[in-house]
């Protein structure tokens, strides 16, 4: 695919046409304190993986509605004291998956926690949390499920999760809850922006090609999905555009940019029709701490840098962590 999108000069000065809406501060607030009515009940399980350089801890969790979440706790063999953390989210579709094929950031010194993804993890990766809540007619996959009203929709249940997930690596007597970094890549970089815009001491945020950004352009500069499935959607439910925007409004990734007061590295790539350029721009220019950063990759789809961005946040991370 050739660039379909704005011309850089353009995406690094664009900015989204998305309203923010008068009790998005006021929705998430309440949202998290209903969540932490449950006691978080965090807990790590050991697992034997036959690996010699890790430790891996199977973890449980209290997410939204107290709903139990799973996620891998990843450790350096040698850990006996407090190590920052790489709280990573996993991209659409998948879960957490095998504890083996997350060692990446353990190998470089961190404390790694993997969250699942409640409802997902079975287009790859294998997931282990189900979601509780039924919904509203929806178009298949996530987009849609529960959009006729923010209280409802399926994001608001995730990115509580990612929340409480940072809560629930900071509890592990090996983690340095005040060198905690979030990283994720398409859904995850969302979810990512998402919990930096909602946990206002993070010490970094690393979203690459994020996903869940500008949706009022996304939903119409492309016909990939999942952004998709909100246009298909639409095609049956008539009339109802101004509706489901409005509920698009509370979870749109350049909202929670702007809460952003954690340094930031974002990656872009200029071919990618399932996150488009300039959406990543929109939440990345938004972004509301001054130490920001953005890679950008101008022959690559949805890929984006791949193994190239995993060594540009190696290389970045440890000066904030």
């Amino acid at each position: 695919m050739a660039l379909f999108d704005l011309p850089l000069d353009e995406l690094r000065s664009y900015r989204s046409a998305s309203t923010e809406p008068e009790d998005f501060d006021a929705f998430w607030a309440k949202t998290l304190q209903e969540a932490r009515e449950h006691d978080l009940d965090a807990r790590f399980e050991p697992v034997e993986t036959h690996l010699k350089t890790v430790k891996v801890f199977d973890v449980t969790f209290a997410g939204f509605g107290g709903h139990p979440i799973k996620g891998w706790l990843t450790l350096p063999a040698w850990a006996n004291a407090p190590l920052p953390a790489v709280v990573e989210f996993v991209g659409y579709g998948g879960g957490r998956g095998l504890p083996h094929t997350h060692l990446l950031w353990a190998s470089a010194g961190f404390a790694h926690f993997v969250m699942d993804t409640r409802g997902q993890g079975s287009a790859w990766g294998g997931g282990d949390t189900p979601d509780p809540v039924g919904g509203a007619p929806a178009y298949p996959g996530f987009m849609t499920r529960g959009i006729g009203a923010p209280e409802n929709y399926y994001y608001r249940r995730v990115f509580t999760d990612g929340v409480r997930a940072v809560e629930a690596a900071r509890s592990h007597p090996l983690v340095d809850a005040a060198r905690t970094a979030t990283v994720g890549g398409s859904q995850g970089g969302g979810i990512a922006i998402a919990v930096g815009g909602m946990v206002p001491d993070l010490a970094a945020v690393a979203p690459d090609v994020p996903f869940l950004c500008d949706f009022p352009r996304s939903t119409t500069i492309t016909d990939r999905d999942p952004y998709r499935e909100i246009g298909n959607y639409l095609k049956t439910h008539r009339g109802r555009s101004e509706q489901v925007q409005r509920t698009l409004s509370y979870f749109d990734g350049v909202h929670f940019a702007a809460r952003g007061r954690a340094p930031a590295l974002f990656s872009a790539a200029l071919e990618d029709q399932t996150c488009p350029p300039s959406t990543v721009f929109a939440a990345y220019n938004a972004w509301a701490d001054d130490n920001k950063a953005i890679e950008v990759y101008d022959f690559n789809d949805h890929e984006g840098g791949g193994t190239y961005q995993e060594a540009a946040k190696l290389r970045w991370l440890p000066a904030h962590l």
